[in-house]
């Protein structure tokens, strides 16, 4: 029933995270029944419990009257007064009612601007390596995707202009840029970048009149205050040609409860409103409000720094591991996110090669650097938000099955 569909839908591929469940389901019998059952170093979701006062709250309110009908779109008074206290308690930064809009989660956020801002062959910069489904949410709306390569030599932090010349080269025209997406930290590389950078990103964005799209969805998740991630909206100026995604799901292990908002420029965001009002109805007041309860409290920031905590003593195991008992080379170590971006064994032409010899003999899950763009080639992607003792067995495994480097 394809052919029901239009061009664009009819080509979209699953979700890579997806694929590889399934195809790990598949192995699942046979691997366990071999003393290998399948440990996952691939979903980017933490595994640990929210912070009690999250759930507490939520359970607390869920007998209020009127808790269960239907929400403002937009997010009731008293989440987005929280939204806007924590924007400006963690980023300093001032955010007016009028430019904050609730999401179910930044992910439906950022696919439902695409599709407000993209006519048939919009370009839409996005950043290689990136979340998997930037490039899918471009290709659904008609748009297409342009790579803005992060490599080890521009230290993930390519010159714009540079990139705007080697579009021009490829063929494509500059007019039809409508945006340029950042992820900082990033998905999948846990890399980061520096106040400075988003400077050049905002003016570089002014200055061909293009929007900027910031993904923060990794700002709380990070190890040392020297490398604290900033928001793009730090940066004087960038509300006129910026918005910026914020989450729920990773700072506090809640990714199933989908709530998210965009702040930003007040055009784009009330733009957006009136988009999503014809899309959907809103969170749940309860999850709205048990989230307010959580977000500037002293509770919620001790949750924070305690996972951060967890996930680097597990960053510190692995690159120790990985490096002294495995001989691996790990030349980037993030600052930030659970994330892990490593280099394959040379012996292996290329990352799905490896990943399925290391599932079909080991049943580990890694997810390959190419599912993430073609500058993703010879690296893989490990989440590491599994507990200790698994990755534990995960080195063991990897050293009597012989994935040395």
């Amino acid at each position: 029933m394809k052919q029901f569909f239009n061009v664009f839908a009819a080509n979209i591929d699953t979700y890579i995270m997806f694929k590889i469940k399934e195809k790990t389901a598949k192995l699942a019998e046979e691997l366990t029944k071999k003393g290998r059952k399948p440990i996952s170093l691939a979903m980017g979701a933490p595994t640990t419990k929210p912070p009690k006062l999250l759930t507490d709250s939520l359970k607390k309110c869920l007998d209020e009257e009127g808790i269960h009908t239907y929400s403002n779109p937009k997010g009731e008074k008293f989440f987005v007064d929280a939204i806007k206290l924590r924007m400006k308690n963690r980023f300093n930064v001032e955010i007016a009612t009028s430019e904050i809009c609730s999401l179910l989660g930044s992910k439906e956020g950022i696919a439902n601007l695409l599709r407000g801002i993209i006519e048939p062959n919009d370009i839409i910069l996005i950043p290689d390596p990136s979340y998997a489904s930037y490039k899918e949410m471009v290709k659904v709306c008609g748009g297409i995707s342009y790579s803005v390569p992060l490599t080890p030599k521009n230290k993930f932090m390519p010159n714009m202009e540079d990139v705007f010349c080697q579009l021009e080269s490829d063929g494509y025209d500059k007019l039809k840029v409508k945006a340029l997406v950042i992820n900082y930290p990033n998905n999948p590389m846990g890399a980061t970048c520096s106040k400075d950078y988003l400077k050049e990103v905002v003016d570089f964005c002014k200055k061909h009149e293009i929007l900027l799209i910031s993904d923060a969805a990794y700002a709380d998740i990070y190890f040392d205050d020297k490398y604290k991630p900033s928001s793009v909206l730090e940066i004087d100026g960038a509300k006129d040609i910026s918005v910026e995604f914020h989450s729920f799901s990773k700072p506090y292990s809640a990714t199933g409860w989908r709530v998210g908002w965009i702040c930003g420029n007040e055009q784009i965001v009330s733009q957006f409103a009136k988009l999503k009002s014809t899309i959907d109805s809103g969170i749940f007041k309860a999850l709205q409000k048990a989230c307010a309860t959580i977000i500037n409290s002293k509770e919620g920031d001790e949750y924070i720094v305690w996972a951060n905590n967890e996930i680097k003593k597990k960053s510190d195991y692995f690159v120790k591991a990985f490096k002294e008992e495995l001989g691996w080379e790990i030349d980037h170590i993030p600052t930030a996110t659970f994330y892990q971006w490593i280099k394959i064994p040379t012996r292996y032409k290329t990352s799905e090669e490896f990943c399925d010899d290391l599932l079909s003999k080991s049943g580990i899950v890694m997810v390959p650097g190419t599912a993430f763009g073609k500058y993703g080639a010879g690296y893989v992607r490990v989440s590491i938000v599994c507990s200790i003792e698994e990755l534990h067995e995960v080195v063991k495994r990897m050293k009597e099955d012989g994935f040395t480097y």
